[in-house]
């Protein structure tokens, strides 16, 4: 319930209290679970069934805070990333549930030793659940330096933006990078065109090596933009520190977000007679 990064999320210290009293009341509703179904109390369960109702309102604390901070950021996280971290904190209930009920099922049925067993296995199991996939595991990252072509700014061959102003193409020269994701299988090219995908790159980028820029400048806003023909990403920051092997170091650990992945790669062909 308290692991965080370098985001920063959940916050120090209020952010970490809650978390922990509804780790607490998740660990002892999984608890009680395994003592009511051996005496046959089913009635107790419903007590499940109560928590997962409220659970739901964690995710809807997590996306209703995390929308309203959002408009402060210089780089937004964006929805879809802000939807993919409300659904981690809902699911994490869920595997302290998990775990203390497998711990206490081992305790009860065996001895003290079986449980511990149980819940060092149930740990293991949450933690790798938890976890998740990462960009690296489906693109190769580049890095390019930004050019211009008269007023046009370039990532590769991909257009990012007009900039007409000397002074700001100056400062893009000067603090910008670039890099090209290219996409490792068509799946993972479907998964990078999504907007929130790309945002959540962006987002994580800015947090960990600064940003070049303030409220009211638009010239110098980080985008994203897909090469319409064979699907790779170029992406341009203008970051306070400016390391490229780094950079793509934290491109590569951008979490993969579950509403951006797509399979259509999975579908099956219709077949002939329309069977």
């Amino acid at each position: 319930m308290l692991r965080t990064d370098y985001r920063q999320y959940p916050t120090y210290l209020h952010g970490k209290i809650i978390h922990v009293a509804l780790g607490f009341i998740a660990a002892g509703l999984g608890t009680v679970a395994v003592p009511a179904i051996l005496e046959e109390e089913f009635t107790a369960i419903t007590f499940l069934t109560l928590a997962a109702s409220q659970f739901r309102e964690v995710r809807n604390m997590e996306r209703n805070t995390l929308t309203e901070l959002d408009s402060y950021e210089l780089v937004s996280r964006g929805k879809t990333y802000i939807e993919g971290v409300a659904i981690a904190f809902e699911s994490r209930n869920y595997l302290v549930i998990f775990t203390s009920l497998v711990s206490t099922l081992g305790y009860l049925m065996f001895n003290i030793w079986v449980g511990i067993i149980a819940a060092v296995v149930a740990v293991l199991i949450s933690k790798s659940l938890m976890s998740g996939g990462k960009l690296k595991e489906i693109v190769d990252i580049q890095f390019v330096e930004p050019r211009f072509d008269g007023v046009g700014l370039y990532v590769d061959n991909i257009y990012m933006m007009n900039i007409g102003l000397p002074v700001r193409q100056a400062e893009i020269l000067r603090y910008g990078m670039g890099f090209i994701l290219k996409p490792k299988d068509f799946n993972s090219r479907s998964t990078i065109a999504n907007l929130g995908q790309r945002q959540a790159i962006l987002h994580d980028v800015s947090t960990a090596l600064g940003v070049y820029r303030d409220s009211g400048t638009p010239a110098l806003v980080p985008l994203a933009k897909r090469d319409l023909d064979d699907g790779r990403i170029a992406v341009f920051v203008l970051p306070q520190e400016r390391d490229a092997e780094r950079a793509i170091e934290i491109i590569g650990d951008v979490p993969i977000l579950e509403n951006a992945i797509r399979m259509p790669s999975e579908k099956k062909k219709t077949k002939k007679g329309g069977e």
